[in-house]
């Protein structure tokens, strides 16, 4: 007589430096390289270790003393006007193919977020069709499809190679703007920083320091940036690198700062973005609804995309303010929800 395999027993434990190695195996046979196409340690400590929001909640797995499922959330800061929230991002969610299906996702979730309650307001995150279903499941809530502006520079080119599952065709088109890095160690960048109001959106918390690790070379993502200049001043920034999407190669403006309402000023360091990396098949970048950005995005000849991001929070509290299951209380950029 046959016996039904058994489930094997599996322990839910904090994570620990000395686990590194295990995770990034894991994280490598459950999910690929990743955005570096390797799981480098470096970046693996940038992301969870070294984010100026706080070091990254993790749990993993165990069974028999292996590292068999990891859950991490991003620290994450987001403002209201003058109030502050705690956050965190679902990223790096991994289960080891041997133990897929059975309830580690689940558990290590659960884990978590009775853990996080003591100490954060909300959970969001962007998941892929195949986790949104997990995600619903355990509570979290679906905000909307949040779908970033498109500038077309070789429409049939884009087109066609998003929708291809091959690599690019070709190397990496050329850059010609200075690292990222670079233009954010000047200090006077901070005139262009948002300054807190009674606007009633959801935004993420940004100065120098969260611009500097965000962006950073230590990110390893290559990020580059453009100013554009009024009168001797820096009056725009614009922070993107290039990337593949599919067969094509696409130049991804994850953050763009400038002085409130200025239009005609965020039309031009958009078009600089355009103008140093001519060698993409399209632009992304993303603004809130009704914004001057998303007018000057518009009128540098970005139009919405046919395709977005689900974006879903769990809120951990009542009486959020304003309320984050809505759409209009979130003001984003790409850089927010970037995945990386």
């Amino acid at each position: 007589m046959s016996t039904a395999p058994t489930t094997p027993s599996v322990q839910i434990d904090a994570y620990q430096q000395a686990d590194e190695p295990a995770v990034l195996d894991l994280l490598t046979d459950a999910m690929g390289g990743g955005p570096l196409g390797r799981r480098a340690p470096e970046f693996f400590r940038w992301k969870h270790l070294e984010n100026p929001f706080g070091r990254s909640f993790m749990l993993l797995a165990r069974s028999g003393g292996r590292v068999v499922g990891l859950r991490a959330f991003l620290r994450w800061e987001l403002r209201a006007g003058g109030r502050r929230l705690r956050a965190v991002r679902a990223v790096d969610t991994a289960t080891h193919p041997d133990f897929q299906g059975m309830g580690v996702f689940s558990r290590l979730t659960r884990a978590a977020v009775e853990e996080l309650r003591a100490e954060v307001d909300l959970i969001f995150n962007t998941p892929n069709e195949k986790s949104l279903p997990g995600y619903l499941k355990m509570g979290w809530r679906t905000v909307g499809t949040i779908r970033p502006a498109v500038r077309l520079r070789r429409p049939l080119r884009a087109i066609l190679g998003a929708r291809s599952d091959r690599g690019p065709q070709g190397p990496a088109p050329a850059v010609s703007a200075p690292a990222a890095e670079e233009v954010l160690a000047d200090d006077r960048l901070a005139s262009l920083l948002p300054v807190p109001d009674d606007e009633d959106t959801l935004t993420t918390v940004r100065d120098l320091a969260y611009l500097r690790w965000r962006f950073g070379s230590r990110s390893l993502l290559g990020y580059r940036a453009v100013v554009e200049e009024r009168h001797g001043r820096t009056a725009a920034l614009a922070v993107f690198r290039v990337r593949p999407r599919g067969r094509s190669w696409e130049a991804t403006i994850a953050e763009v700062l400038a002085r409130p309402g200025d239009r005609q000023t965020i039309r031009a360091v958009l078009r600089g973005v355009l103008r140093a990396a001519p060698g993409v098949d399209h632009a992304t970048c993303l603004f809130p609804p009704r914004s001057p950005g998303r007018r000057a995005a518009r009128r540098a000849g970005f139009v919405p995309s046919p395709e977005g991001m689900v974006l879903v929070v769990n809120p951990l509290r009542e009486g959020i303010a304003p309320d984050p299951t809505l759409p209009a209380s979130w003001s984003h950029s790409l850089g927010d929800l970037e995945v990386f």
